[in-house]
Order: structure tokens, then sequence, then C-alpha cells
């Protein structure tokens, strides 16, 4: 599954008790199901926990995952001891949204700013992010997970473009989860490059200026979808006590309701997924319009 390879001097910090609670299985796909199903109605809301609602969860959640660098200086550890029980998180997150009916879950995984930290620190990211990829396309085929990976890709090593373009073609059918990782991704540079996309339009004679509208400004950004799935989150979640968007998806989350939480990323699991759910569905969203 995701994120599943551990380094084995890591392995016994990783096993260490955590707020991970109410752990349910992975439901299994039927004998002669196809990946691309999704599942009954009735069998996700027979798997959500008391207090969730499953005509209430939001279809579409992003996460910040921060917190790696911290958890891993509190126990003595490297970073890089972090982003692996950061992998763990996430490989939690993407089971339970899975499980849950979550159709689409996007995942602020390494910032463009990231670029600046310590060039080993980077490499070992960027070498985390390509063997996680290929490990977990098969899984991705049996539980019907379908990968998408935005960001700027021309800073990426060329081995992990391969990879990443390789794993979206291979699960493009898949329909039970949308699972995004943004790698090198700007929310400011997505919203130049989709006026870049416009105006060439423009110049070409495609389009009038008249003509641009906020659909087709969407239709510009990295996180555009060919499908129903949702482009923008309705939950966004961010870990470690921090409260901003850290230039993350800053156009599709004009509607989205926050969730902060103190929990480190490698710290947060099933009982704090479940508290950020359990908030969403108490928001009362109006999107600008007055209930009478």
């Amino acid at each position: 599954m995701l994120f599943s390879h551990h380094s084995p001097a890591a392995t016994s910090q990783l096993l260490a008790p955590s707020r991970r609670t109410l752990l349910l299985p992975l439901p299994c796909p039927r004998a002669g199901a196809t990946s691309a199903a999704a599942p009954a109605p009735a069998a996700e809301a027979a798997l959500l926990p008391g207090g969730l609602r499953a005509e209430s969860l939001p279809r579409h959640v992003a996460v910040v995952m921060d917190g790696n660098s911290r958890w891993a200086r509190a126990r003595g550890l490297p970073s890089a001891a972090g982003h692996e029980a950061g992998r763990r998180a996430l490989e939690e997150v993407v089971r339970l949204s899975r499980a849950w009916g979550v159709r689409a879950l996007t995942a602020f995984a390494f910032s463009h700013e990231n670029w600046s930290r310590p060039k080993v620190e980077v490499e070992f990211l960027m070498g985390q992010f390509e063997r996680a990829i290929r490990e977990s396309v098969a899984e991705f085929l049996r539980e019907g997970i379908r990968l998408r990976v935005i960001g700027d890709s021309s800073r990426l090593p060329v081995s992990l473009q391969k990879t990443a373009r390789e794993a979206e073609e291979a699960t493009q059918s898949n329909s039970q989860l949308d699972l995004t990782l943004a790698i090198s991704y700007s929310g400011r540079r997505d919203i130049v490059q989709a006026c870049r996309n416009l105006a060439q339009k423009v110049h070409d004679k495609l389009l009038k200026p008249e003509d641009i509208d906020e659909s087709l400004f969407a239709d510009e950004l990295e996180t555009s979808h060919a499908n129903e799935l949702p482009d923008y989150p309705d939950l966004l979640i961010r870990t470690s006590g921090e409260l901003r968007l850290s230039n993350f998806l800053l156009w599709q989350s004009a509607y989205a309701e926050l969730f902060f939480t103190d929990t480190l990323w490698p710290d947060f699991g099933e009982a704090d997924y479940f508290e950020a759910l359990v908030s969403f569905q108490s928001r009362d969203r109006r999107f600008g319009v007055r209930k009478l």
C-alpha cells in the first residue's frame, strides 16, 4: 500500500503506539468486480463509525501534511525518520478515505518552496516519492484508487517523472478514490499558469477576453479533472498547529471548510481524521447565501 516501505533503522519508532484507535478493515473488492466499480452506498455507510453520516461527508478532502521534521527532532531522530513516519500516516488516511466513502483526497507532499531545504533532505524525499508510487501501483489497481501527481514536474528527477506518469496511466480508469499528490506544487504558480494558458488562447484567437469566466479559469488549473469528481476540496486539514494555507490550493479552497490540529502529521491517525470529519459535519455551509 502507499508509503508502506520503511528502513530498518526507523522501524521501531514507526511502530510506536499512536492515536489510531478506531481501526476498520479496508473492504476487499467482490469477486468479479472491476477496480473501477464504486461501492454501494449501503456498504459505505456500514463501514462508518458512529457519529459520521454518509450523506454529510466531504466528497473531497485536502491535507497539508506538516510536522514530520518536528516529530523526528522530538525523538532525537533524523528528518528522514519523520518523513518515513509521515508515509504511514498518509497510508492510513488513504485507507480510511476509501473505506468511508470520501471520493477525492489531495495531499500536499512537497511545496515549490521546499526546494530550498538541504540537498540531502530533498534527495531523500524525491527517492521516497518514487519508491512509494512505484510500490503502490498494484495495490491501487486492486483497491480502485486513481493516482494523479500535480506540481512543477520540470524540477522533478526524470525517473520520478516517469514513475508518476506510468502510475497515472495504469490507474486512470479507477474510480473508488481519486488520490492526488501535490509535489513541487505552488498555489500561486498554479494560478499564474492558468492565466498564461488563457492569455495564449486569446492571443491565438481561440477565446475572446469576455468569454473568460470562473469555469474556464478553473479548467486551466492543475487540479482540473476530466470526470465527475469535485475539483475543489470541501474540507482542508492542516496538522502541527500552524494556522495558514502555505500556498496550497489557493483558488480551489475559496469555500473549503478549514480544520487545524496541533497533532504532528506522523501522529495523525484514525481518531484525528474522525474528529476532522465530525467537525466538518457540524459546519453550516452557506456559500455566501443567507438562509431564511
